[in-house]
């Protein structure tokens, strides 16, 4: 199981990332584009996803790691459970997401 400090200190680790509210809940984002934010719930990580399809395709495989609530409906977002995941699959997670939301040159600082 993961904690908000895991979250914190992956998503902290990708280039240009910082840490700034997002419906007063910690969110993280690169150059200003949210690609994580901790829910209202405390252990439940929104992060975004290449469509609609990847969604429910993680949904539908392991419903007990990812689901989403009508609110993300019709948005490329899924909720990831901490408790679901360790550390190795939040960084996968978290650099995914970032890789979805992260401009160009942003990428290429992470690829080298």
């Amino acid at each position: 199981m993961v904690t908000e400090d895991d979250v914190r200190r992956v998503a902290l680790s990708l280039p240009r990332t910082t840490e700034k509210p997002s419906y007063g809940r910690p969110g993280f984002r690169v150059k200003d584009r949210l690609f994580a934010r901790i829910r209202e719930e405390g252990d439940v990580l929104a992060i975004w996803v290449a469509d609609e399809g990847e969604k429910q395709g993680l949904i539908s495989s392991e419903p007990e790691k990812f689901f989403t609530t009508p609110h993300y409906d019709g948005h490329p977002l899924v909720l990831v459970r901490f408790a679901a995941v360790d550390v190795d699959e939040l960084t996968e997670l978290l650099t995914d997401s970032w890789r979805l939301r992260a401009p160009t040159r942003v990428l290429a600082e992470l690829d080298g």
